[in-house]
């Protein structure tokens, strides 16, 4: 009998998230790759961060799986990276989404759906440098920046506009 990760495909998720200005127009691209055979998608939103849309990446590659997978996901974040492979979400979480500061954690909403997904897929995480010549990094990169383009319709990041306050930035309201 075969083991299950001998059975379970295993994909490769390049991911890169933009925003421009941090906060600003927003974006992410997405290759997902199996067999030899890549898939792109790419979203772009009205107004959020530059660490959303980075998480945003991850988790909506991770949501197009469609069977339990062995994931392989490169990434130039090290926010998500570093929250992952050191363990700080599952901290954050248990101490009711507070930093060891004792101050809010923020994307929590982003959190929520990432974290069942890292439980339904064996998720590996690795950070890659950014800008750097990467090529799967690179086309990533260039699909987040059109995502956010000029003459795309854009949607709106509900996660982030329903968590500012007008002290975090008064100019919005």
């Amino acid at each position: 009998m075969e083991s299950w990760k001998t059975i379970t495909p295993v994909i490769e998720l390049y991911s890169d998230g933009s925003a421009d200005p941090n906060p600003g127009k927003g974006g992410y691209g997405v290759i997902l790759r199996y067999n030899g055979i890549s898939k792109e998608f790419s979203e772009g939103f009205e107004l959020s961060t530059n660490n959303r849309m980075e998480m945003l990446g991850v988790i909506s590659g991770l949501e197009k799986l469609k069977t339990r997978s062995i994931v392989e996901v490169y990434t130039d974040s090290s926010y998500v990276v570093d929250s992952i492979t050191k363990k700080w979400v599952y901290s954050w979480k248990a101490k009711g989404w507070r930093k060891s500061d004792k101050k809010p954690v923020l994307n929590i909403d982003l959190w929520n759906r990432l974290l069942p997904l890292l439980e339904k897929h064996d998720v590996r995480f690795h950070w890659i440098k950014g800008h750097a010549g990467h090529p799967e990094n690179e086309r990533c990169d260039e699909l987040a920046k059109m995502a956010r383009g000029e003459g795309q319709t854009l949607k709106k990041d509900e996660g982030y506009t329903s968590t500012l306050t007008t002290n975090q930035n008064p100019s919005l309201f």
